[in-house]
């Protein structure tokens, strides 16, 4: 699953790919991606509009259009491809982007969960899904304090409450349990228990993992690359996540995998047994 590296990789991909291209046409394939406004809508609108500039927030791709925003979550799986107007389609590519220099930027979601939203620039931040956002990692105003108060009462185990879009963004399965190592936290402990000094290193490591997985272009997990050609290289740098029955890198012990209200979580007893 993209998380925010990844998400970041594939902005700065897309910004060399199609930045000031305009929009002829839009096909909607599979019409349950667009979730805001309704897919007819969606493409009368699109249709003459320039991509100006591509952001990021959180895990949404932010496409700058001349009147609007295009939001896009990639979910699980879903990628952005560039194609020549004569290639046949893909079974799984849902939404085409059409441009006036006869290239295509082509939507691909092989389980389909991805999804998009067209919000004019005025309201971007102040409807959703922008505004149920939580502050992003390198936020001045990621504090101890901020994270003590919207911890107190999160009686969850920090590996799920981490995970909150709605309190830091951005932070998903995979380098949640490398944050929680380097921080020698256990995943079980419940967010509301843990002390300032747990509370900083969260916020220490959650900036080195998360900066340092966007240098390396994320992680290739699995069927997961962030575009094509495009392979993350920071798996090679993980040290507990997928590395179950594997020896810890600090201690030696061995790394168990559990689960955490569904999650797949790794860890080290020994080095997380606060």
């Amino acid at each position: 699953m993209p998380e925010l590296p990844e998400v970041e990789t594939v902005k700065e991909t897309l910004k060399l790919q199609v930045l000031n291209k305009k929009i002829k046409n839009v096909k909607v394939l599979y019409s349950n991606i667009i979730e805001y406004p309704a897919s007819d809508i969606f493409i009368k609108e699109l249709i003459g509009q320039t991509i100006n500039d591509i952001k990021r927030r959180g895990k949404w791709l932010l496409f700058e259009l001349d009147n609007y925003y295009l939001l896009s979550h990639l979910r699980m799986e879903g990628k952005y491809n560039i194609r020549n107007p004569k290639d046949s389609y893909d079974k799984h590519e849902h939404v085409c982007f059409e441009f006036t220099d006869n290239t295509e930027l082509r939507y691909k979601d092989t389980r389909k969960f991805g999804r998009m939203h067209l919000i004019c620039k005025d309201d971007l931040y102040t409807s959703k899904p922008l505004n149920e956002l939580g502050l992003e990692p390198w936020d001045e105003l990621l504090t101890v304090e901020y994270l003590k108060d919207k911890y107190k009462s999160k009686k969850n185990p920090i590996k799920t409450v981490i995970l909150d879009q709605s309190i830091i963004v951005g932070i998903g399965n995979i380098y949640a349990d490398e944050i929680l190592f380097l921080s020698n936290i256990n995943p079980f402990t419940k967010a509301s228990e843990l002390d300032g000094e747990s509370l900083q290193k969260i916020i220490d490591n959650t900036r080195r993992v998360l900066t340092d997985a966007i240098k390396m272009g994320g992680t290739t997990i699995r069927t997961y690359t962030s575009s094509e050609g495009v392979h993350g290289r920071f798996q090679q740098n993980l040290l507990v996540h997928n590395h179950e029955g594997d020896l810890c890198p600090v201690c030696k012990n061995i790394i168990v995998k559990v689960q955490i209200n569904g999650r797949g979580t790794y860890y080290c007893e020994k080095c997380q047994n606060n």
